[in-house]
This record gives C-alpha cells, structure tokens and sequence, in this order.
C-alpha cells in the first residue's frame, strides 16, 4: 500500500508518497512534518516574491552574502559553478538582480528528502513540481516508476523511468511557459521541448535540465558530455534522444498505459 501526502510550499505542490512498515503512522507524520520545515526555511531564505527573504534584502542592498546564513554562499556558489560549466547559459545573475530560483528547488527538495532517510524498512519519493527524489529500503523493493509527461501532449507520456535511488528532475515551457531563458541573450529557447535527467542528485539533476534546456540547439551534447548523467530530450519536432547509462532500463509511452521498451544509447 502507498500512502500521499500533499502540500503546497515555495509556490508549488509537494507530494510524498511512502511504501512500507512507516507508510501511514506518526514516525511518518514527523517525518514529513520535518521535511516542510526545511522547505519553509528555504523560501524564507530565497523566495524573490518575499519581501524580507535573503535574496531579496541582497538584491536592495541591504545585506551582503556575509550577512546572510550559510546556505546562501553555498547556492550562489552551486549557482556560479553552474554558469561557467554551461558556458554562461544558466546564470543566478541577471540584470534584474540575483534570482536563485535554478538552484533552489532541486537543491531544497533533496535537503528534505533527509527526513525520510530513517524511516526504516519505507520507500520514500518526494516531488516538487514534477522533480523528484526516489529511494527505495531494500533489494527486494520496487523501483518507483517515473513517469515523463509529454511536452506536445501533456496528457500522454514519452517514457517511463524505474528509480530506485536517485533523483529525476525535468525542464520545459508546457506547464510554466516562457520561464526559462540563456542568460546570455536573454531569449527563451526554442530547440528543445523538453529535458529530463536522472542522477544521484536531485540539485544537479535540476540544474542540468535548465542549462541544458537554455543551452538550446546543443544542450543534449553537453549532457552527453556530463558524466553519470542519463535522460530524455525532446526536441521541438517531437525527436526523442535517450542518453546516458546503458544499463538504465527506460520504457516508452505513447500513452499511460501501453508502454515498448527502450533501449538507451
């Protein structure tokens, strides 16, 4: 039996789906009652519609990154480390001011996702938005089964990916619209539909579908080019290209039901 939990946090539905001996009881009500919490402190930190957030008192100019908690160095510094590997795509600077929304959510999600990591003999999967962290309490659990909406037919998946511990996080314009852009022109791409990428880690899994997604017309070559990194792009013709590890099993979807299997390349 999986029991869910839903809340809206940091502007966004966050579900939690829990399998196992703490599924539905009050170890698993602490549990989530404590993975809210680091998720709350982040948007009083970083949330840039906040009036009194860090990231906003810095962008006025009254407070510098010293001032602020060290959670604040640490995602700029994630944020700058993602800049000069993508080549000036993904930016957390903007003329506009400094907007660490990139970074945030993946980085938050898997920090809260901590709080399940006790739960002894209970798989766990957190989402936010789509972006998921999955962990599974033994080998003879199930792999949680990811499904990746399709980008020209939201209601229609193209793959479905088995997780067991790991992370999958996806970037696209078909349910926020015009939201991503390459800090370097300021322009929202238009060559890819959508980026999905499984890693170990749900914050670089996030940051890498967004600068991969602003990289435009090459962003799934500099994924190729990231090592243990595997996923789904699809452009905006409709072409699917998986990428990554060859021993991840991937199966495609033209539906929510019949699925063919997928071998990745």
């Amino acid at each position: 039996m999986t029991t869910r939990y839903v809340e809206h946090v940091m502007g966004m539905p966050i579900s939690l789906a829990l399998r196992g001996r703490h599924a539905d009881d009050d170890v698993a009500g602490q549990a989530w009652a404590k993975a809210l919490d680091v998720l709350h402190t982040a948007d009083r930190m970083f949330s840039t519609y906040r009036t009194d957030s860090y990231v906003c008192r810095l962008n006025r100019g009254e407070l510098t990154v010293t001032d602020c908690p060290p959670e604040v160095a640490e995602v700029l510094a994630l944020g700058e480390q993602a800049r000069c590997e993508s080549r000036g795509a993904f930016d957390v600077r903007r003329a506009a001011g400094l907007d660490p929304s990139g970074v945030v959510k993946g980085w938050a999600v898997e920090r809260a996702a901590h709080a399940f990591d006790p739960l002894a003999g209970t798989d766990y999967c957190l989402s936010a938005g789509g972006d998921m962290v999955c962990r599974v309490a033994g080998p003879n659990s199930p792999a949680w089964r990811i499904g990746i909406e399709d980008p020209h037919a939201p209601d229609k998946l193209v793959a479905v990916v088995p997780i067991r511990n790991g992370a999958i996080a996806t970037s696209g314009l078909h349910r926020r619209g015009d939201h991503i852009t390459d800090a370097r022109t300021g322009t929202t791409p238009t060559a890819l539909a959508s980026v999905t990428v499984v890693h170990r880690s749900l914050t670089q899994a996030d940051i890498d579908a967004t600068a991969a997604f602003a990289l435009g017309p090459v962003g799934l070559t500099w994924l190729q080019s990231r090592p243990g990194r595997t996923g789904l792009v699809v452009l905006a013709d409709g072409t699917r290209h998986i990428f990554g590890d060859s021993t991840r099993e991937m199966t495609s979807s033209t539906s929510s039901r019949g699925m063919g299997r997928w071998a990745t390349k």
